[in-house]
């Protein structure tokens, strides 16, 4: 099994997965702007959408799209602490809040990382944005461990990734105890600790 990633790209979230459930795996960086990989192939021959995770099966099957690759792992692997079994209505809350964190959280991000956008159209129209949608989480990790209460699940490593990039991206979250607490928390895990150690952070 092979993964394809960037430093402190959404890649990392798929890395943490990979630990949590203990699995083998080549990781091979890529440079988004040369779109070339460390070993200097070609990484749109590999993935034609030119973004990480890419993750390239045992069977040699290309596998795009953060979410998904999630899924694939905890289902092919039975790793039903991190996804619960179809039909235990608890797996489609867990996929409630991936989904989430990838259409509304990350991708609401994307736009603070273009250079050329001013920055004060930043911070009148997409950080606010942002902010209101991290109010949501904030709420409801009131008196909880995790976004699934006391369980560790995949949203978890993927919510990790969008908030270590909120100071590089200027928003402003100190008064947001609770995804605070729960940051420091995800820290403290074994497999997100190995992961920025992997990814020298």
């Amino acid at each position: 099994m092979k993964l394809y990633y960037a430093k402190g790209a959404c890649s990392l979230a798929v890395r943490i997965i990979i630990h949590e459930i203990g699995l083998k795996c080549e990781f091979v960086a890529v440079n988004l702007g040369t779109k070339q990989t460390e070993h200097g192939d070609d990484f749109l021959k590999i993935n034609p959408k030119g973004s990480v995770p890419v993750l390239v099966t045992d069977n040699n099957e290309v596998l795009t799209e953060n979410a998904v690759i999630q899924q694939f792992l905890a289902d092919k692997h039975h790793a039903v602490h991190l996804l619960p079994p179809p039909g235990d209505f608890r797996r489609y809350r867990v996929l409630e809040w991936l989904n989430f964190i990838s259409s509304d959280l990350h991708k609401g991000c994307s736009p603070l990382f273009t250079s050329t956008l001013p920055q004060e159209v930043k911070e009148k129209i997409f950080i606010p944005s942002i902010k209101n949608k991290l109010k949501l989480v904030e709420e409801h990790l009131n008196q909880k461990k995790y976004l699934m209460g006391n369980d560790f699940t995949l949203p978890d490593s993927y919510l990790f990734v969008i908030l270590s990039w909120m100071p590089h991206l200027k928003v402003d979250i100190s008064d947001c105890k609770n995804l605070n607490r729960y940051f420091e928390e995800l820290k403290k895990r074994d497999s997100v600790q190995l992961s920025l150690k992997e990814e020298d952070k």
